[in-house]
């Protein structure tokens, strides 16, 4: 599938036009700069709870998302304990997976543990994409997984992350900007 024209005539990447959701999504935040570890923190959490489950569907409870964890804070996050974990686990307007559940909150900490002269930008940006590197033509041209997106999953394993598989690990370096896999033709491509 190749970049295809919304409403507005617009060229797209094709997965952006499913819905109003995904389209505002693709538009405004996707394969754009994320600044802060906070912010990088949330995008590291939402790819781990998305794991065999749609975008949408996380995409949709995100607001629920940050107001059960704390809005993503690491800090406040790395501090939670067990009446924490069974209220997330209790929580309807998230995903209730335990593993996953389990996985932030280990995550928060993993991410404290960093020494000072390290951040999560700081890791992702290790295994930044090529400014050079080609634009995709279509949908068939953007992989789940690649080499250095496996190289940033074990290296934050080794730092004792959890979630953080190569197809999530680049699922991240998408979603932040340091992969660009806007298809060539889509007008988000160039940032405009």
């Amino acid at each position: 599938m190749s970049a295809e024209p919304g409403a507005d005539g617009r060229l797209r990447c094709g997965w952006a036009l499913a819905s109003a959701d995904y389209q505002h999504y693709h538009d405004t935040e996707w394969g754009r700069a994320v600044e802060g570890e906070a912010a990088l923190f949330e995008r590291l959490s939402l790819e781990a709870f998305q794991s065999g489950l749609s975008w949408i569907t996380i995409l949709r409870k995100r607001e629920a998302f940050r107001a059960a964890f704390a809005g993503f804070e690491p800090r406040a996050v790395a501090a939670f304990g067990d009446a924490d974990r069974q209220r997330l686990l209790a929580d309807a307007g998230i995903v209730r997976n335990a593993a996953k559940i389990d996985a932030v909150i280990n995550n928060a900490r993993a991410l404290l543990e960093l020494p000072a002269n390290e951040s999560l930008g700081g890791l992702l940006a290790r295994y930044r994409a090529p400014a050079d590197s080609p634009a995709p033509k279509t949908l068939d041209d953007v992989p789940a997984a690649t080499p250095d997106s496996a190289a940033l999953a074990k290296d934050l394993k080794k730092r004792g992350f959890r979630f953080v598989g190569p197809v999530t690990a680049y699922a991240m370096l998408q979603a932040t900007g340091y992969v660009n896999d806007h298809l060539a033709d889509c007008w988000v491509r160039d940032g405009s």
